[in-house]
């Protein structure tokens, strides 16, 4: 019987120990020197429990890595007015370099308007219009943290982009959108897949790296990857096992698809710990920039 192929796991929880790493050395180096360290603000509205691990979760790495966390808690009732008023004072503070304002928000808040707030300069996220038009132009600026970190793992991994074919399942302006465009710039040919895409597994069959990012638990099965593709996984879920207890699957079967692809990241432990190091990263791409240092 032949024995079964098993694809190489990206391990993420590694990558972003190693971009923690190399951000605590340049924090160390510039405080060194004399500077104050980054700052970075988190508002937190009302009480999801999952956005409070979240947020635990951030203000942990930041801590260190050497950057001031200041969390700003305000309940779910907070109206939009105050909201931005803090984000008012956040965009103009001395010793604020990056700005996060953690997703979901409670009903009826606007996150687009939120996020419209921030000062594109002290975005953490990427997510400002203003820094998506940079992305889109080719210039300079903080990037959206999980596909900036898809990017981050598949240079560590030696992923050849330039003339693969590249196929993204999912367009949201969090995850889709950019993650096509940073293929491009690196010169993959793109296919963008949505609810509307036609013949969708023949699509997906066609791609050497496939990003899939539609929020739906094991919806691409292993005989919809192309063998030797490289699959980035981007969903979380959590479910019920057989036995009650909770399981984590991804928006890939992991069980069929390891066995196809070449390459595949894991859930948990793949995607999620490198969208954090990001945001540490962009918050101190922002620091750098705003000092004049590097």
């Amino acid at each position: 019987m032949p024995e079964t192929k098993t694809a190489n796991i990206i391990d993420g929880k590694a990558c972003a120990a190693e971009t923690r790493e190399a951000l605590k050395v340049q924090v160390q180096k510039h405080v060194a020197a004399g500077h104050r360290p980054p700052g970075l603000a988190v508002i937190l509205v009302g009480d999801n429990p999952a956005s409070e691990l979240y947020v635990k979760n951030k203000i942990t790495a930041c801590k260190n890595v050497g950057i001031e966390s200041h969390l700003h808690r305000f309940p779910k009732e907070a109206s939009q007015q105050e909201i931005i008023a803090c984000l008012n004072e956040l965009n103009t503070s001395d010793t604020i370099d990056g700005i996060l304002v953690q997703l979901p928000l409670p009903s009826p808040l606007s996150e687009a308007e939120v996020l419209d707030a921030i000062n594109p300069a002290k975005d953490a996220d990427g997510l400002h219009p203003f820094n998506l038009g940079c992305l889109l132009a080719g210039k300079p600026g903080p990037r959206p943290c999980t596909p900036a970190g898809i990017m981050t793992l598949l240079a560590k991994y030696d992923v050849t982009i330039e003339g693969k074919s590249a196929t993204v399942i999912g367009r949201s302006n969090l995850v889709g959108k950019p993650i096509a465009l940073m293929l491009m710039q690196k010169n993959a040919t793109v296919t963008i897949c949505h609810s509307r895409t036609q013949n969708l597994p023949d699509v997906v069959r066609s791609a050497d790296i496939l990003v899939v990012a539609i929020g739906k638990s094991r919806f691409v099965p292993g005989d919809w990857i192309k063998p030797g593709a490289v699959v980035i996984d981007v969903g979380i879920h959590h479910e019920k096992g057989a036995d009650g207890k909770s399981v984590i699957t991804g928006d890939v079967d992991f069980q069929t698809a390891q066995s196809v692809a070449r390459l595949i990241t894991p859930v948990p432990g793949g995607v999620g710990p490198m969208t954090v190091a990001q945001l540490l990263a962009n918050t101190v791409y922002s620091y750098q920039t705003r000092l004049g240092i590097s």
